[in-house]
């Protein structure tokens, strides 16, 4: 089933079960899903869906950031459910050691010797984990690989 179909199922099953958080986490997913859609002009692929709700997580994980250092634990708790509802939704994120093993070899193709060409390797690397890993960790892997 496309996740953009299985979005509009799941909130009718969290209307249906009263699941009032849940409802509005997918309404607001749905709806950032059809701004997609009018900005390109098509039906969205699963991969446009991925790269949407990828966008929408990676918010609410700043956000959990801001409202920590804020000491604001109620909305902290908001956000954190937030994730833990659209996290299903996305690929399985890959391990650490894959993940390093993906950046070693994009520093060896692209021939990055230094942080200062880290845009060569997120250029390799994001198309191949599209989903499945966050880019500040990409990005923090990267530099600690190209500074030893």
């Amino acid at each position: 089933m496309p996740l953009f179909a299985q979005i509009d199922e799941d909130i009718i099953k969290a209307l249906k079960a009263g699941e009032k958080e849940k409802l509005t986490v997918l309404r607001g997913l749905k709806s950032d899903l059809k701004y997609k859609q009018i900005e390109l002009g098509k039906e969205l692929t699963d991969d446009d869906c991925i790269a949407v709700l990828t966008s929408a997580l990676k918010k609410r994980k700043d956000s959990i950031e801001q409202f920590k250092s804020g000491n604001r634990d109620d909305l902290v708790k908001q956000e954190e459910i937030a994730v833990e509802i659209i996290t299903p939704y996305l690929p399985e994120q890959i391990s650490e050691e894959e993940l390093t093993q993906i950046i070693k070899d994009a520093i060896a193709e692209s021939g990055a010797d230094s942080p200062q060409k880290i845009g060569l390797i997120m250029k390799i690397v994001i198309p191949k984990v599209k989903g499945q890993a966050d880019g500040k960790m990409i990005n923090q892997i990267a530099v600690k690989l190209l500074s030893n």
